[in-house]
């Protein structure tokens, strides 16, 4: 095994460790995610390519694939006159929605709590508790400012490279 494989091993295992621990994905969903980052972002990777390059069962590559589409990590695409799949990772635009749906959720508890504990303040710790979620709430919004830029880039850079592919 040359080195390039043992670097793209890797990677791959890293993307697994990572997305287990910080998307609670399932071992192989994480290690399939990782495999189509790397190796998918061109013209994708069939059921039959991830079912040997995971050396898995066709029924548990299949439950994390379906995992992964039902959670927006991954898309497909298919050709005309041919039956299979082409799975891809979904543009990075796509994967920041994700938290931005979270923020907005995060928004409204803040909202909620801030609301209640103005109402019910009845000492310093509760006081202290009310200055901590106002600063949140500033740093939510920026995070939220931020996201949404950087989503708006993404989308420019993947609208330039879809419209040079035409």
């Amino acid at each position: 095994m040359n080195n390039i494989e043992k670097e793209k091993l890797e990677l791959i295992e890293m993307f697994g460790v990572f997305f287990e621990s910080t998307h609670h994905l399932p071992p192989l969903a994480s290690r399939i995610l990782g495999n189509l980052i790397l190796d998918g972002c061109k013209s994708g990777l069939t059921f039959e390519d991830l079912v040997v390059r995971m050396s898995a069962s066709k029924s548990t590559v299949s439950t994390s694939l379906n995992l992964l589409l039902k959670t927006e990590m991954i898309t497909y695409y298919t050709l005309t006159g041919d039956r299979k799949k082409y799975f891809k990772p979904s543009p990075f635009s796509n994967r920041l929605q994700t938290y931005l749906k979270m923020i907005d959720l995060e928004k409204v508890l803040i909202e909620k709590m801030m609301s209640y504990r103005e109402k019910t303040v009845s000492c310093p710790e509760e006081r202290c508790n009310l200055e901590n979620m106002q600063e949140y709430k500033k740093h939510v919004l920026t995070v939220e400012s931020l996201l949404e830029n950087t989503m708006q880039r993404f989308k420019e850079i993947e609208n330039n490279n879809n419209q040079n592919q035409i």
